[in-house]
């Protein structure tokens, strides 16, 4: 009977020379804990075809747009046995776009143009450091949007007057409250939805993975459409009271009394949260401009009715 051929080694130059990679590149996989450590062997430290594959693995990973402290959490359920599959169509649900608009490309003449014409370098660059825009290599005079969407916004409060420095600070104040609110979605659903996959091992089959990616599938609208109406919501009572406040506030040069309709009043603490528990709070200001209407037209209708009472009292006088 012939014995079966021994094992394939390699030495780490050799290895590099196999799978298209460096000796650094090996050395640091093995620093991240993403690549065995090598049989020693004497003196020498030899790698096997298991090193091999799993190089390809990294690699293919790699392309795939994976970062190496994913790759490493992805590796790590391959080896624990959990199968690669699932946890694969997880992370890929997870780290695809949460949206369905299309990234776009831009020339510097074009972008300039959008924005009044004059070209602004240090507004270009602050476009790059917030990701607004993106830098392709190798043309330095086209960009990558991620989002045309939100360069539509800025072109738009740019053309209504709006300073671009003031657009980056708002857009850099905005993200960190909306960072916020989207950790605090996740920790909700955490809670409520995945902590079963993630904490329980007995949930860490390929097929509980899978379930875990359709329920991110059907999950990943709703933190969209909660903050969308939230935002309408908060617009709609913030925004009229705001006009009521501006508007209630005489300016200089107008006369009062085309103002008067919508000075501001203030009440007593304990009306307003009678109405907050009559109406709710946010219809408070609503509910007290009708009643405070149909008051004045009541006594509006009085003042005519005693006033033609008063009248027909004199006609019936001798």
């Amino acid at each position: 009977m012939t014995a079966p051929p021994p094992a394939r080694t390699y030495r780490i130059e050799d290895l590099a020379h196999h799978t298209a990679t460096t000796v650094r590149t090996i050395r640091a996989y093995q620093d991240r804990g993403l690549l065995p450590r090598p049989e020693r062997r004497g003196r020498a430290n030899l790698y096997s075809e298991a090193h091999v594959a799993r190089l390809h693995q990294i690699a293919h990973l790699l392309d795939r747009g994976y970062t190496l402290a994913s790759i490493k959490e992805l590796l790590e359920a391959w080896d624990t046995g959990r199968g690669l599959g699932g946890v694969l169509g997880l992370v890929t649900e997870v780290e695809g776009p949460w949206t369905d608009e299309r990234p776009d490309r831009v020339g510097r003449a074009e972008l300039d143009a959008r924005f009044g014409g004059t070209p602004d370098d240090g507004a270009v660059a602050e476009a790059v450091e917030l990701g607004v825009l993106e830098r392709i290599e190798g043309d330095p005079d086209t960009f990558l949007v991620p989002s045309p969407q939100e360069l539509s916004v800025a072109v738009e409060l740019h053309a209504a007057g709006v300073p671009l420095s003031a657009i980056s600070e708002h857009l850099r104040e905005l993200r960190g409250q909306v960072e916020h609110i989207a950790a605090r979605f996740l920790e909700f659903t955490t809670e409520y939805v995945f902590a079963r996959y993630l904490d329980d091992p007995g949930h860490r089959t390929d097929a509980h993975a899978a379930e875990a990616a359709s329920l991110v599938r059907r999950l990943r609208p709703l933190a969209q459409q909660t903050l969308e109406a939230e935002l309408a919501r908060a617009m709609r009572t913030l925004a009229t009271r705001h006009l009521r406040t501006h508007l209630g506030a005489e300016s200089p040069g107008e006369p009062a009394e085309e103002l008067s309709a919508t000075r501001s009043v203030t009440l007593p603490a304990e009306t307003i949260s009678a109405v907050e528990n009559l109406v709710g709070p946010d219809h408070v200001a609503e509910f007290i401009a009708l009643t405070a209407e149909r008051e004045v037209r009541a006594r509006g209708l009085d003042h005519l009715v005693s006033d033609s009472l008063g009248r027909t009292e004199l006609r019936k006088s001798p």
